[in-house]
């Protein structure tokens, strides 16, 4: 069946949940497309929805069906395809359904619709699954995954709608009440099934020169489908789902290079796209997918003339100038606490690499090491704002930064925090002492890379927060994966809830932390940490526990307040340092891939060989 050029009467369903009856600004973007294309527009929602999202979503769409979450989009699909009976349905030309897991449109919907019209088809679609040998959901009649038009937006012509074939396989619709019935019910199975009955379908993206690439075009190659084939959707799955998925299929960078391609080359609004992501999900995960790693010049200036742009907010220029006096510029501040006398000397050469007007705070226990301390900033005090403060002996170098400093945090725009690290637990003290190096040489490494660690977060307005990676030498090695955590996600979680900081939490997921307790940030990323009043004795006394406290609760914390503010999290590293942590991580990863090659028999491709030490 063949469309006529103008005149065609579309219904849409589009089915949507949320856990947290959210409506993100994606959805009314994607409707907003969708219902110029269409007739009537009719949003399912499965479960509840907050007043003002669904108010948003009334003023786009004709019609609203709110109802249990049961039985996941495909029931909801045949709730909105039928909600006014079989023959309503049928007195449209086409009807599509799509749900909430799509960005869009990246690409007018307008192209997509004209081109598929002119097609002899009685379904189509946007992607095509293109099949596999093996049933991983065992819920598959066929056994396989046969080649099939994916569900997420399906399009049906009038003359296949009422033909007793759809009808009965809607009406006869069983039950679901787990995923993979979802996917053995309808999506995997519908084409094949349609199909072997004579009907004819076709997809608009055809990606059947990949097929030898990849069994999912859109997943494995998503800047080619928008880019080269014009699809106007992205899956959302694509930038957060296991990273195993792409590291074994890929060498991990299609969410990285489809997001390139949606903030740079279209006009799509990629921060739609990241407002919701940063909501809903783990930021470890977004943080592979995405690859949020900044590898930072240390002598390179990439901030052109003027080191510090236009920022919203008030406030006085204190850092880089910004050229007109009438700009609003990005105020800066250096809170460094130090504890450690012999310490002192090489913690003020470091803080001579803030730019000439950053004020810096340095706080000390006692007005001894206060005294011990300063003469080292003379020479830092002609071009800076230096001022002392006196924090006492309690909560380490944590309770200075919220209590003693709380005062002044949010007077700036971004704040890099530091403090001297000494760590005596170990006994060579070379072993902390490179973990220190690691944490200044990514952080203020020269006057040059702070400058560029501020454009960056200009550039980047939802970026929060700025870690040093993980310590991987020494003993710092069971550090990564989930030792992150280490005996800390209980009391993490419960100071999150204490707080009112909600963000996805999961302790099979690293947070993506300032494990040493240094990092830069946006002030405006840690509001919901500094609203709470902080005292000095909700902190425990010397000598402390090396986990468990609040202290190591809160080092964790700060991605996740950052995340419920709206900010994501990212890990930094400077050129120089990079060259270090990547040598380090090669020796660790060939080691542990000889020494189990040994003991499991034998070199297998990654998945194998992640699957047989896990079961050995």
């Amino acid at each position: 069946m063949i469309l006529k050029d103008s005149g065609v009467k579309r219904l849409a369903v589009y089915v949507m949940h949320d856990n947290d009856g959210i409506v993100d600004t994606y959805i009314d973007a994607f409707l907003k497309g969708l219902r110029s294309e269409v007739s009537c527009l009719r949003v399912v929602v499965n479960g509840g929805v907050a007043k003002e999202g669904e108010a948003r979503i009334r003023a786009i769409a004709d019609e609203v069906i709110i109802r249990p979450n049961e039985g996941y989009d495909i029931t909801g699909y045949k709730e909105g395809m039928l909600a006014h009976g079989y023959e309503e349905l049928c007195a449209y030309d086409e009807a599509v359904i799509c749900n909430d897991t799509l960005y869009g449109p990246i690409h007018p919907f307008s192209e997509m619709f004209g081109a598929m019209a002119q097609r002899d088809v009685d379904f189509w679609g946007i992607t095509a699954f293109f099949g596999a040998p093996f049933d991983p959901f065992g819920t598959i009649s066929y056994g396989y995954l046969p080649k099939h038009i994916q569900s997420f937006f399906q399009v049906f012509r009038k003359d296949f709608m009422r033909t007793e074939d759809f009808r009965k396989w809607w009406e006869d619709m069983p039950a679901i009440t787990k995923y993979e019935d979802a996917i053995g019910t309808h999506e995997a199975v519908f084409t094949k099934a349609m199909e072997d009955l004579g009907y004819r379908w076709d997809v608009y993206c055809d990606g059947d020169a990949m097929s030898e690439y990849t069994w999912d075009p859109l997943r494995d190659f998503p800047r080619y489908c928008m880019e080269t084939l014009r699809c106007p959707v992205m899956k959302k799955r694509t930038f957060y789902h296991d990273y195993l998925e792409a590291f074994v299929r890929s060498g991990g960078e299609a969410a990285k290079e489809a997001f390139a391609y949606i903030r740079d080359e279209t006009d799509y609004d990629e921060r739609l796209i990241a407002a919701n992501l940063i909501r809903t999900c783990n930021m470890a995960d977004l943080r592979k997918r995405l690859g949020l790693t900044y590898i930072v010049p240390t002598k390179l200036d990439r901030t052109g003339t003027s080191p510090n742009r236009p920022v919203s907010g008030g406030g006085q220029k204190n850092a880089v100038s910004c050229g007109k006096a009438e700009d609003k510029c990005a105020k800066i501040a250096l809170i460094l606490h130090i504890y450690y006398d012999e310490l002192a000397e090489e913690c003020a050469a470091y803080a001579a690499h803030m730019p000439e007007g950053v004020d810096i705070y340095v706080t000390v226990p006692d007005e001894r090491k206060r005294a011990i301390a300063e003469p080292y900033f003379d020479g830092i005090k002609k071009n800076h704002r230096v001022e002392f403060r006196i924090s006492g002996n309690r909560g380490r170098d944590v309770a200075p930064f919220l209590v003693t400093c709380k005062d002044i945090f949010m007077n700036y725009d971004f704040v890099l925090k530091i403090h001297d690290k000494k760590v005596k637990q170990i006994p060579l003290l070379s072993i902390g002492r490179a973990w220190e190096y690691l944490c200044f040489e990514c952080l203020l490494p020269s006057e040059t890379y702070v400058k560029n660690v501020i454009k960056l977060f200009e550039d980047h307005p939802d970026l929060g927060l700025l870690s040093p990676p993980v310590p991987l030498h020494g003993p710092y090695f069971p550090t990564t994966g989930l030792g992150e955590w280490g005996e800390n996600f209980a009391v993490t979680k419960e100071t999150a809830e204490k707080l009112g900081i909600r963000a996805p939490m999961d302790e099979k997921c690293e947070p993506v932390a300032p494990l040493g307790s240094e990092f830069w940030v946006r002030t405006k990323a840690l509001k919901s940490l500094f609203d709470h009043d902080w005292q000095y004795e909700e902190f425990p006394r010397e000598p402390v526990g090396i986990d468990g406290t609040i202290m190591h609760a809160i080092e964790r914390l700060y991605p996740f307040a950052a995340q419920s503010e709206g900010y994501y999290s990212a890990w930094i590293l400077s050129d120089s340092y990079a060259r270090v942590h990547m040598d380090n991580w090669a020796y660790m990863n060939n080691g542990l891939a000889r020494a189990e090659a040994e003991r499991t028999g034998g070199w297998k491709p990654f998945r194998e060989f992640l699957s047989r030490t896990e079961n050995s």
